[in-house]
């Protein structure tokens, strides 16, 4: 079969963006002639694997008002997985198999939307391919709310988790402030290795709340006794103390502080849960002051109804450029993020070879977070505030959201 078609798929956790990067990659095939069908690859590589595919091609054509519904429906519409290809030199299977549906198909491109891991398997099909001379290119294209993949300035989807998250603690804050009664209250927010999305809380503040008064990030070793001391002297000069802390904070050991015991995914990675449960304790016993913890959780990364508006035309043009770089002929690459100003704000698309990209993770600055380990630094807040601007404009039905439905995904 002449190769002329292309396969995109999704991975990992699911953004509030991520599905705009689709409509995106749709998007771009529609306008770019080099393609004469798109596929939906189900649940990841595991759809190619499995010969569970949706074919894309009417969307594509009918571009308005499917794309924008598409790209305002938050989480995966095609689905994710976690798996894990192995090394293509002590296992060659799954790849032989990959590529034999690429054949079957007639696929000249593959599109794969994700974060770190995805980025593996960009980097493993591509070196694969080469190693067979195979000319199918292999393009990422990134998202993740963690804002820690190299080679681009941010993430998308972490510009709508990180308005989820100021918009969300600045209502806690007005939740919080109507009793007079001293009060802690401790949000637990998204972040294993990175503190970027912890980080945003701060666009909460307000000239007349500071609330989060104290943030805690993964970069800097987490001191309970520290902890404790930076709560008393806030609990002195107000009534309401309100913590922000990332849920992968550890010791000076690497010990998690965690409620529960840490325990490892197929990449490697520890599932954590009770951070925020675990100071609610601490400070419970050790305070005594009413206390309060709250997990953001999954809540953090499928708010499609207050989205970035940014974050979503960040999103759609990533998932354009992916396009136009495998039409170029390029393989091997993630498209990614240059910014250009803060004020006002630039930014424009570059590509970046993805052997830089996978399995490593962008840390915060130490230089943005400040000498005593409690708070981000003015140069966070004008890095993170840009990347919130604008809101979306969606569509309601009996006073909710409408989202593109995914039956598809439900059998």
């Amino acid at each position: 079969m002449k190769k002329e078609n292309c396969i995109v798929a999704q991975s990992g956790g699911p953004t509030a963006a991520i599905n705009a990067s689709l409509a995106g990659v749709i998007d771009g095939v529609r306008k770019s002639g080099s393609f004469t069908r798109i596929y939906g690859s189900l649940h990841g590589i595991t759809g190619v694997l499995e010969n569970n595919m949706m074919d894309m091609s009417l969307m594509a054509l009918s571009h308005f008002p499917m794309l924008n519904t598409l790209e305002l429906t938050p989480a995966m519409y095609l689905g994710s997985c976690r798996y894990k290809l192995p090394d293509y030199t002590e296992d060659p299977a799954p790849y032989k198999q990959i590529f034999e549906r690429f054949e079957e198909y007639g696929i000249s491109a593959f599109f794969y939307i994700g974060g770190n891991d995805s980025m593996d398997t960009v980097l493993k099909l591509s070196n694969y391919a080469k190693s067979i001379q195979s000319d199918v290119k292999i393009i990422g294209v990134p998202k993740t709310i963690d804002n820690d993949l190299f080679a681009t300035d941010h993430t998308p989807g972490f510009g709508s988790a990180a308005k989820y998250v100021a918009s969300t603690v600045l209502e806690i804050a007005h939740d919080a402030y109507i009793y007079k009664i001293p009060a802690v209250i401790i949000i637990e927010i998204m972040g294993r290795d990175a503190g970027w999305l912890t980080a945003s809380s701060a666009l909460a503040r307000t000239t007349y709340s500071q609330a989060p008064d104290l943030i805690y990030l993964p970069e800097v070793a987490f001191s309970k006794e520290q902890f404790l001391a930076d709560v008393k002297d806030k609990l002195t000069k107000q009534k309401t103390v309100i913590v922000a802390v990332s849920e992968g904070i550890h010791d000076a050991d690497g010990n998690y502080i965690s409620s529960d015991s840490a325990v490892a995914d197929k990449f490697g990675h520890a599932q954590l849960s009770g951070a925020g449960k675990a100071l609610e304790y601490l400070v419970r016993d050790e305070i005594g002051v009413k206390v309060r913890s709250i997990e953001l959780n999954v809540l953090q990364r499928c708010a499609g109804h207050i989205a970035s508006r940014t974050d979503i035309t960040e999103s759609f043009s990533l998932g354009q450029a992916a396009v136009k770089y495998a039409a170029e002929g390029k393989t091997g690459i993630m498209a990614a993020i240059e910014r250009i100003s803060n004020d006002p704000y630039q930014w424009v698309i570059k590509s970046a070879d993805v052997a830089d990209i996978a399995n490593e993770a962008k840390s915060v600055p130490v230089e943005w977070i400040n000498e005593a380990g409690n708070d981000v630094t003015d140069e966070m807040i004008d890095y993170l505030r840009p990347l919130i601007i604008g809101e979306v404009s969606l569509q309601y039905k009996d006073g909710l959201p409408v989202y593109l439905p995914v039956d598809h995904l439900l059998h």
